[in-house]
């Protein structure tokens, strides 16, 4: 059949029958607030819930006078035959679409945004798995915002770029430690929604074998005897994808927001009016401290922890938390450091920080890969010549913790 999808303004409709067929059509009709009556001799007991116009008596054609479309859920053939045989109005009969002057979409309903989706009565089951696919894909807020372009459009306000870039989704994902198993599911479902993913050396395979085929991957990070993007770069790089109206993913280590540069990344965004929706991700700093079998604050330990960097800006190094090696009963997580280590081993002793002060060492937290070296203050530098990037060092008493709990 041939068939054009069509939207109805205020259309008047009436509706015979008062079974379930009949209670499923006048609810889809309530929730959109569409002018209505329904007609029947009998009800089943779940219409008294349903507060619109009921008119109970014996059908008769006299009754679809000022109707402009009739839906009739009757079941009854006398009824169907008198309606086919004197039609003035837009006939829809249930279950009998080759019968039918018009017949329902499966709808999705935001306020002023409504999408219909028909197969022209080929599979209404396709159009649910089709409808179900895009209700998935529709952000939160499109009801407020709709509302908002039909006020600002009244005022003769119209800013299509502004429109556009308020739906082309930047996500900065938190991609944990490496291993895949270990990502939110929040993290993996925008994953599976986006055009192009920019990433670097610390996302394993395993993790970008996640995306889809499609995914354009783009690396972002430092690769031996190649210049390496630097942040303001790779700002620009993610600007210029979502410029063209892509699903953008910036796929990062951790969180996106600790000891990362999703903030710089995320207010660029902003900025430039785009939407940028974070997920976070585990922190090396507590999870990848975790996985060595090390809590930060076991009790009778730790009473607190700290997790910093000893890399700051520019690749300037940040010995500034020293001295929270001298609190008693307080771990520190220093993330960044294991290059540092003679730095950090020379600082901390002239701060007069115990020799044997318990250290550990976790290289590639997560991962296959994975090695972990007890050591002291006193060793610090030599040790951490064993250990790869990226690391993490943990100082404090929890450390001894390792051979039981690892």
């Amino acid at each position: 059949m041939n068939s054009l999808p069509i939207l109805l303004k205020n259309p008047k409709i009436l509706i015979i029958g008062g079974g379930a067929v009949a209670l499923r059509k006048a609810k889809v009709l309530f929730q959109n607030n569409i002018n209505f009556k329904v007609l029947s001799k009998e009800y089943i007991p779940e219409f008294k819930s349903l507060h619109v116009e009921k008119i109970q008596k014996e059908f008769k054609i006299e009754d679809t006078k000022n109707f402009g479309f009739v839906i009739d859920a009757s079941g009854n053939k006398e009824v169907t035959n008198c309606l086919i045989q004197n039609r003035n109005f837009l006939l829809n009969i249930t279950n009998r679409p080759e019968l039918c002057d018009f017949y329902f979409s499966s709808l999705l309903n935001y306020g002023k945004l409504k999408i219909a989706i028909s197969s022209d009565g080929a599979s209404p089951s396709l159009t649910q798995i089709v409808r179900n696919e895009i209700e998935k894909n529709i952000p939160k807020e499109i009801e407020n915002f709709c509302e908002t372009q039909a006020v600002e459009r009244a005022l003769g306000i119209i800013n299509k770029a502004d429109t556009k870039n308020h739906f082309t989704s930047v996500y900065l994902i938190g991609c944990g430690l490496g291993d895949a198993e270990l990502l939110t599911i929040k993290a993996y479902k925008a994953m599976q929604k986006v055009d192009v993913a920019l990433y670097d050396q610390l996302i394993t395979d395993e993790i970008l074998e996640l995306l889809p085929l499609h995914v354009e991957r783009v690396f972002v990070g430092k690769q031996k005897g190649a210049h390496s993007k630097n942040q303001e770069e790779i700002n620009k790089l993610i600007l210029s994808y979502a410029q063209k109206g892509l699903k953008v993913a910036r796929l990062k280590s951790g969180d996106p927001y600790i000891f990362g540069r999703g903030a710089e990344e995320a207010m660029e965004l902003i900025e430039e009016g785009y939407k940028v929706e974070v997920i976070n991700g585990l922190s090396s700093g507590i999870a990848g401290v975790a996985e060595a079998g090390i809590p930060v604050t076991a009790r009778d330990y730790a009473t607190n922890f700290s997790v910093v960097s000893a890399h700051l800006k520019g690749s300037k190094i940040n010995l500034d938390w020293i001295d929270l090696l001298n609190i008693k009963n307080h771990t520190t997580v220093v993330l960044m450091g294991l290059s540092l280590c003679k730095e950090i081993q020379k600082m901390a002793l002239s701060k007069n920080v115990a020799k044997n002060t318990s250290i550990a060492i976790i290289s590639n937290a997560s991962r296959k890969n994975q090695k972990v070296k007890i050591t002291t203050l006193e060793t610090l530098y030599l040790d951490s010549l064993e250990m790869q990037s990226p690391a993490v060092i943990v100082f404090g008493k929890v450390v001894n913790l390792h051979e039981l709990l690892s």
